[in-house]
């Protein structure tokens, strides 16, 4: 188990930081928008830690101070939070394809600028980011409960007004409308939460990468957490948890292994290793011809949930 944590920490921590990253996705797509701004929310986050690890909270330790992290990552939401509120309104009278359309176009947007300001590196970008622990493994004590509180909040945002009002709205927003709900203040919300989301995590990536540069938000990473959250599933928070642990075991794990077989030809070993980006597309398109709701959907949940209730009844009888 050891020498399976040493050899794969890199790929076990990202894979908790897609998972952040395809609940950030998910927030606007509970709502019925389809958002690919995450990226450019995450990039945010990314300098914000660079800028102030490195220019204004330079520490002289060898390890960066947990609590200046902590502070790093309420900076990075709340500032996320306010460029989102500034975006989303206009962006968020747009639907379908022509939201999407917008929310890539911010992330390019957000990309160039970053490119051409001295602040952020240029096309450089920022190195030597200060670590805040000893190796990469470590950074678990910070993403899993952050992972951990949010599938709880997620959890609970489903079962309240809030989340039946975002839900409502993806069902039928003229219906939602006619009983109240205002979808503008709603869809904002939802894409505001999921922006300072994003935001959080690009701290967290920024320390655990060591460095940060304009190839952090693309649209190649608008398409990865678009597809964690279509194959895990687009109907419940579980759906990115699932869906971030299926593609990251997949592509880093067993597709890696898989191109390191001896006397395999060298195309198809570097495409394994490399063709991320048309895996990527094949697994959404065959994602949404077999499981068109993805991998966990809400009957499944119900099912599993029922099965989990009569093995307690089981157990509690057989003790008794």
């Amino acid at each position: 188990m050891a020498e399976f944590f040493s050899t794969y920490e890199s790929p076990i921590v990202y894979m908790v930081l897609e998972a952040l990253l395809g609940l950030s996705l998910y927030l606007p797509l509970m709502a019925g928008q389809l958002s690919l701004a995450s990226p450019g929310f995450y990039a945010l986050g990314g300098y914000i830690a660079a800028i102030l690890s490195t220019k204004v909270f330079p520490s002289s330790n060898n390890l960066f101070p947990i609590p200046l992290l902590l502070l790093e990552m309420l900076i990075a939401g709340l500032i996320s939070g306010i460029l989102a509120v500034i975006v989303g309104i206009p962006a968020l009278r747009l639907r379908g394809i022509y939201l999407a359309i917008a929310t890539i176009a911010f992330v390019e947007v957000l990309r160039v600028v970053s490119l051409n300001l001295d602040i952020t590196g240029g096309a450089v970008g920022i190195f030597g980011i200060p670590q805040p622990f000893q190796s990469q493994i470590e950074y678990l004590w910070i993403a899993v409960p952050l992972l951990l509180v949010s599938m709880v909040l997620f959890y609970r945002l489903e079962r309240i007004r809030t989340g039946r009002a975002f839900i409502a709205i993806r069902e039928d927003e003229l219906a939602a409308s006619a009983m109240g709900i205002n979808p503008t203040y709603y869809k904002v919300l939802a894409f505001t939460l999921g922006a300072m989301l994003a935001g959080i995590v690009g701290v967290i990536s920024a320390h655990f990468l060591n460095t940060w540069n304009a190839r952090q938000g693309t649209f190649d990473a608008s398409i990865t957490y678009l597809t964690i959250v279509l194959i895990g599933g687009s109907r419940t928070f579980l759906g990115s948890v699932v869906g971030a642990i299926v593609l990251k075991v997949l592509l880093e794990i067993v597709l890696r292994r898989i191109a390191d077989i001896p006397g395999l030809p060298n195309w198809l070993a570097q495409f394994l290793r490399d063709g991320r980006l048309i895996i990527y597309g094949i697994l959404i398109v065959l994602g949404t011809i077999f499981f068109p709701q993805g991998f966990v959907t809400p009957d499944i949940l119900k099912k599993c949930k029922k099965q989990l209730i009569k093995a307690a009844d089981l157990i509690k009888a057989a003790a008794q």
